[in-house]
């Protein structure tokens, strides 16, 4: 798999952990997302996160091996 870099502009406050990996490419499913935060491989602001439904908020950064998806405000 290809590094994937992205910035991820919210639509509202937060977005799901397992929806922003799928939106930014990093799985094609859900499903798949939800395998790879429960695996450990998941780090919001370098910390493993392992809840699938973690709320995401402007300001964080989201990384794995072969990915970083940094989040920013709606109006940023």
């Amino acid at each position: 798999m290809p590094f994937v870099k992205e910035t991820y502009r919210l639509r509202t406050d937060f977005i799901p952990l397992c929806d922003l990996l799928k939106v930014c490419g990093v799985t094609d499913t859900g499903g798949e997302a939800g395998l790879l935060i429960a695996s450990g491989e998941v780090y919001v602001d370098g910390e493993v996160e392992q809840r699938k439904r973690r709320k995401v908020r402007a300001g964080q950064l989201v990384t794995g091996e072969n990915f970083e998806i940094r989040v920013i405000a709606p109006d940023a």
